[in-house]
């Protein structure tokens, strides 16, 4: 009787090393004609198709571009679909507050409240005291006015920057509420 043979496959630490097994691992390759890089960032193939492309990191950058989401529904499909996606993120963005946060009552997140320094304005003030403000200081530093000043142009962009940050939050909340 032949006694059999103990597998080197039990417990931990495996006995085999992790790379003995022989067996040839597929890589799927991209997608794009010409290249031989690893295809591993999925893309529709066409709007609503389960099918897909394999890109490789570079080459998926580039089609995802100019994705257009929507296309080729009408304008209340487009609605509809819009209305779903809401829906799904509706408590992604209500939990958004809980993010990042640093000073402040809890109602301006930290990029806010460093936006608001930028603008040289108080935690509580409102988007019609922000918009002016932004327009006011962004006259002075504009570069029409002050043309060849790098420093005026580093000072405008940084208030575009903050404006900009105050804006998307003003539309947000207005969104929620």
């Amino acid at each position: 009787m032949s006694r059999a043979r103990r597998s080197n496959d039990w417990g931990f630490p495996r006995w085999r090393g992790y790379g003995s097994s022989r067996e040839a691992t597929t890589v799927r390759i991209c997608d794009r004609h010409g290249c031989e890089e690893k295809g591993d960032c999925p893309a529709p193939k066409a709007p609503n198709s389960p099918e897909k492309w394999y890109f490789c990191q570079q080459h998926a950058a580039e089609y995802n571009r100019k994705w257009d989401y929507f296309e080729g529904l009408d304008k209340a499909e487009k609605e509809q679909r819009a209305k779903a996606e809401r829906a799904e993120n509706a408590g992604y963005a209500e939990a958004q507050h809980y993010g990042w946060s640093g000073s402040g009552d809890g109602s301006r997140t930290a990029d806010e409240m460093r936006a608001l320094d930028v603008l040289e304005l108080e935690a509580d003030a409102d988007f019609a005291a922000i918009k002016k403000a932004y327009r006011v200081r962004a006259k002075a530093v504009h570069p029409d006015v002050k043309p060849d000043d790098a420093e005026a142009a580093a000072e405008f962009q940084k208030l575009q920057v903050a404006y900009e940050v105050l804006r998307q939050a003003e539309d947000r909340r207005e969104w929620k509420g």
